[in-house]
């Protein structure tokens, strides 16, 4: 077996888009779970566009777009009636959509991906010890097989093994709210265009609709009391054949059949620092927080994708270490802005007091009738996502238009010469110029920019560009010499 240059703890999303990318950049790299074998349920089921746009990257879309669901909006019920509708198109303004798809097929096709690269993945290896050095990480499983790695990215979710051992620290606040999540196949008369959910007095029920051949497959997710009580499937089951018709006043709900069921108890925690010597976190293993608006698989995915261009730089011995110190500098603020929203977003939605429930049923959800949010119920993005706001230039005004994603590079498949910059461009400090046109690549035509701007040089960077109105040209693109019309992200 070939020498190990980073050894991927879990094969989770965030592990196995982080292997994608590092394999497609010539590094070594081998992939360990402590599972039997491949999740076949899941909890997360949307991607959002950010993550789309990440797998499409790494050669790992497959034909997610043509399995995904298409829902139309989602109705919310209060009292006994209809409070709102939101209805969902497509975003003319993005090239790339949100793809309504279960985490086990977005697994899946990662996993596929990881195959044509050739980098097979080792199930029932559970890490035990982990030793550092100054070369680089021994990790024990126990079997007598250690492997000795240059670098150790624990993708091993919230009760990270690979972060106890680092002795990076995880605060935060403990179970804060706790969920029954189900995916039942269900006999019930409802349109399974829309999602829908219901405010009640004890609390909040969701049911979401999911591809299936049989088409009666649902998401369920209820909040309930915190409790250390241990749940078995059937139990879930019995309170959700009580809370359906308690809660949505419908009474002729018949579950048939559950594929999985889950008791999600919320903690909201981030790690100290994201990197202890040569070994880093990524995902659950850095971040935990609420469900709520589906942002923990997106998140992690794109953990992974900052990571995986600049370790590649490092092992290749392109880059100094310090190049690393950015992967947390640059995630973990926004990952601390995911669990500011996620925490507002759940409490609002919970209501877990007559103060906070009446200002949800009264005042928020009233807000999404509005005419100009009925409109466009897609102009509020996820984290990550490309922002809304007018793109400005240090001590300029705001340009004229919204950002644009402008063209993209190929993948590795389509290009077998990535483009790196060249040794006359300015990147970070951090990246020192050691790979001129003699010694990597060859040098290559920038892609034709719009109008204006100038083409981003970082593998994770989303270009932006003011888009031109009608018969005259955005302030951006009129700039004089020697300004520039890209903003990084």
């Amino acid at each position: 077996m070939p020498p190990t240059q980073v050894l991927v703890t879990g094969a989770g999303p965030t592990g196995l888009t982080l292997a994608c990318g590092l394999a497609a950049q010539g590094i070594a790299v081998t992939v360990v779970d402590a599972a039997p074998g491949p999740a076949t349920t899941s909890r997360a089921n949307i991607l959002h566009a950010r993550g789309v746009e990440v797998l499409t990257r790494v050669g790992a879309l497959g034909d997610l777009p043509a399995r995904s669901l298409a829902p139309v909006g989602m109705t919310m019920h209060a009292r006994g009636k209809a409070l709102t509708t939101m209805r969902f198109a497509p975003d003319t303004r993005e090239s790339t959509q949100a793809l309504f798809i279960s985490q086990a097929a977005v697994e899946a096709e990662l996993r596929r991906r990881l195959d044509e690269l050739g980098v097979p993945i080792q199930w029932n290896r559970r890490v035990l010890a982990a030793t550092p050095d100054t070369d680089g990480v021994t990790v024990d499983f126990g079997d007598n097989a250690p492997i000795r790695t240059d670098w150790l990215v624990g993708c091993d979710g919230a009760r990270s093994t690979v972060r106890g051992l680092s002795g990076i620290d995880f605060p935060g606040v403990p179970v804060v709210e706790q969920f029954l999540l189900a995916d039942v196949r269900a006999d019930w008369d409802r349109d399974r265009s829309t999602s829908a959910g219901w405010f009640h007095t004890d609390g909040m029920l969701l049911a979401i609709p999911m591809r299936d051949n049989d088409g009666g497959l649902w998401r369920l997710m209820a909040d309930v009391p915190k409790t250390s009580e241990h749940l078995e499937p059937e139990q879930i089951i019995a309170r959700f054949e009580r809370l359906l018709p308690e809660r949505t006043g419908e009474t002729g709900v018949r579950i048939r059949e559950a594929l999985w069921t889950s008791v999600f108890r919320i903690q909201r925690r981030l790690a100290d620092s994201y990197r202890a010597g040569r070994v880093l976190l990524a995902g659950d293993a850095a971040h935990i927080h609420s469900p709520i608006g589906g942002q923990g698989m997106n998140t992690g995915i794109g953990d992974a994708e900052n990571l995986a261009w600049k370790l590649a730089l490092v092992a290749h011995g392109r880059a100094d270490e310090s190049l690393l110190d950015t992967y947390t500098a640059e995630r973990r603020p926004l990952a601390t802005e995911v669990l500011r929203r996620t925490t507002a977003n759940t409490r609002v939605l919970v209501g877990d007091g007559p103060v906070s429930r009446a200002l949800r049923d009264w005042l928020f959800v009233p807000l999404l009738n509005l005419p100009a949010v009925q409109r466009d119920p897609n102009r509020v993005p996820a984290v990550g996502h490309l922002p809304r706001r007018p793109t400005r230039r240090p001590g300029q005004n705001p340009a004229t238009g919204r950002p644009d994603p402008g063209p993209r590079l190929r993948n590795r498949r389509r290009h077998p010469h990535p483009p790196l910059p060249a040794p006359e461009l300015r990147v970070g400090r951090a990246v020192p110029q050691r790979f001129p046109h003699g010694g990597h690549g060859r040098g290559h035509r920038p892609p034709t920019p719009r109008r204006g701007c100038h083409g981003a040089s970082r593998p994770d960077e989303r270009r932006r560009h003011p888009r031109d109105p009608p018969r005259r040209p955005p302030r951006l693109a009129r700039r004089r010499p020697g300004q520039a019309g890209t903003v990084a992200h």
